[in-house]
């Protein structure tokens, strides 16, 4: 009978074995299905918008051309999908401390849906009191989870005045990454706004990371608007918004030799060219300028005028504060690295009056806006 009992006991955990095993075989089988059934759903929801996409004009109240000998305003601003409180970190930004303490990002959404209408209607609320004739907007959400379906580019049409255009460079399937609070699905873009008639714009398409991180990453493009100028020239305002996650800097080099072709092409057709936005490059020779308890990032490449075509040169600052704040922390002030990665490159047919950062505190965006003053010549 004991040795009955003892057999029947080996053989129920046998049997116990037997079934943990193939339900654990089992979902772990599930587990793989649904990895590659997502894998396969993100690379064919991944395209490339067409590269010299025709942009559509949204007309407001605007004057026929610009005038040479009068002085004009342009503003760049990247708000950030409306998520950069100052308590906000994002989650793909890292940095070290002058400790050598490494430090993270923790969100990949907005705080909440208030926290982004906040911000959102606090940087419209900034450009619009600019009342610039031209304004460059980075970053602007039409639909997305991380900005919790909160239209900005409508917010910014129902305050800015003008000609609209809007280039979308970030369309993605359902993002599960990062798992605790999933990016989700997105769609944004860049927006122009002009006070002079824009004739035309055209949507060029950046060469991007052609590995896995593309799926990650924004299409990146740079909008081409066209403005009459008195005389039969023309005032070219070009909106970039360059990449950021380049380890090595070999994409960013690429987009820039993609840009200063175009640039050059319209300086020799005689016309003015202006071009705005996030460069996420250093513009101003703004290393260690800004107090801070963190180390320099490996990713700010400087671009200087040495960079440039003949003819163009960098219209930036680092008077006052940084245009761009460390994300991988929460901001106080004195603490995060700044850096300058916004503003303006013009050819030698414009003259540059003014240019000055405005100090939001980075309340809004973990950017701050640029302002510049020109004169076409």
């Amino acid at each position: 009978m004991e040795k009955s009992a003892a057999a029947h006991g080996v053989s129920i955990m046998k049997k116990a074995i037997k079934i943990t095993a193939i339900t654990l075989l089992t979902v772990i089988i599930a587990l793989l299905a649904a990895a590659i059934c997502y894998v396969v759903y993100v690379a064919v929801q991944y395209y490339r918008i067409d590269d010299n996409q025709t942009l559509q004009i949204d007309g407001g109240q605007t004057v026929a051309q610009a005038m040479t000998g009068e002085r004009y305003s342009i503003v760049t601003y990247n708000i950030g999908f409306g998520a950069y409180s100052p308590e906000y970190s994002f989650f793909m930004d890292s940095g070290v401390m002058e400790d050598g303490t490494e430090v993270t990002g923790k969100y990949s959404k907005g705080l909440s849906e208030q926290d982004v209408q906040k911000n959102t209607d606090g940087a419209v609320s900034v450009l619009n009191e600019q009342n610039a004739d031209f304004v460059f907007v980075q970053e602007a959400d039409t639909d997305g989870d991380r900005s919790y379906h909160i239209d900005q580019v409508q917010a910014l049409r129902a305050q800015l005045q003008g000609d609209m255009t809007y280039a979308e460079n970030f369309h993605t399937a359902y993002l599960l990454y990062p798992f605790n609070d999933p990016h989700g699905k997105n769609n944004a873009g860049i927006v122009t706004f002009s006070k002079v008639k824009i004739t035309s714009s055209v949507r060029r398409s950046y060469p991007v990371d052609t590995g896995f991180a593309k799926f990650f990453d924004l299409d990146r493009c740079f909008s081409v608007n066209r403005i009459s100028v008195q005389g039969g020239k023309e005032l070219v305002l070009i909106n970039s918004h360059m990449s950021a996650y380049d380890e090595g800097g070999t994409i960013r080099a690429r987009q820039l030799e993609m840009l200063c072709g175009v640039m050059e092409e319209e300086y020799a057709k005689g016309n003015y060219v202006i071009v705005g936005g996030d460069f996420n490059h250093e513009l101003a020779d703004s290393f260690g300028t800004f107090p801070s308890t963190q180390k320099q990032p490996a990713w700010a490449y400087p671009l200087t005028d040495e960079n440039l075509p003949e003819h163009f040169t960098i219209a930036a600052s680092k008077e006052g504060t940084g245009t761009c704040r460390a994300a991988e922390i929460p901001y106080t002030p004195g603490v995060n690295y700044l850096t300058v990665l916004d503003g303006f490159i013009v050819s030698d047919n414009v003259s540059v009056e003014l240019v000055r950062n405005i100090d939001t505190g980075f309340a809004y965006s973990d950017h701050n806006p640029v302002r510049m003053e020109f004169v076409l010549m």
